[in-house]
C-alpha cells in the first residue's frame, strides 16, 4: 500500500506516518522503483495501536515500549504492560491535581476581576506579570480563596 492508502485506512494524516517511521515505531517500508513507500498490510493495525495508546495519554517513548511488549504472551511481559499502565494512571492523577489547582487559581482571578468601575489595573494581568515561582503556585496561593 502507498502512504496515502495507509493513512486513510488508519484514520491519520501522512505526516505522522513519516514521523513514526523516523522514530522507529514503524519499520522502514520497501520502496518502489519510483521511490514511493510500499507499506505492508500490518502497518495499519500498528498505527491504530499507536493512536489508541496516544489517546490514553501514553508518550511515543512509552508506546515504543508497549509495541516491543505487545507480541509477548508470557506473564513477565503482561506484568510490564500493567506496570506501564499503572504508571500512566499515576501520571494522570498528578496532572488532574495540577489542573484542579490551575482551575481554582484562574477561577479566583476571574472572580477578582472587576473590568468595570474604572480600575486601571487588571488582577489577571498583574498576576501573570508578577509570578516568580510559577503560575499555579503563586496564583493559587494568592487568588484561589479571594
Amino acid at each position: 500500500m502507498k502512504i496515502g492508502q495507509v493513512a486513510t485506512r488508519a484514520g491519520v494524516n501522512i505526516d505522522p506516518l513519516r514521523y513514526y517511521e523516523r522514530r522507529g515505531l514503524l519499520a522502514e517500508p520497501q520502496r518502489r522503483p519510483s521511490g514511493y513507500r510500499e507499506y505492508p498490510e500490518e502497518t495499519v493495525p500498528i498505527i491504530r495501536f499507536i493512536k489508541r495508546a496516544q489517546d490514553l495519554g501514553f508518550t511515543l517513548n512509552e508506546i515504543e515500549e508497549l509495541i516491543s511488549l505487545r507480541d509477548g504472551g508470557n506473564g513477565r511481559r503482561r506484568s510490564e504492560v500493567r506496570a506501564l499502565a499503572e504508571a500512566k494512571l499515576r501520571d494522570i492523577d498528578q496532572k488532574l491535581v495540577r489542573l484542579r489547582a490551575m482551575r481554582s487559581a484562574l477561577s479566583g482571578l476571574v472572580e477578582s476581576c472587576a473590568c468595570s468601575g474604572g480600575r486601571p489595573e487588571c488582577p489577571i494581568l498583574e498576576a501573570l506579570n508578577d509570578s516568580a515561582d510559577g503560575p499555579e503556585v503563586s496564583l493559587g496561593r494568592r487568588y484561589a480563596r479571594r
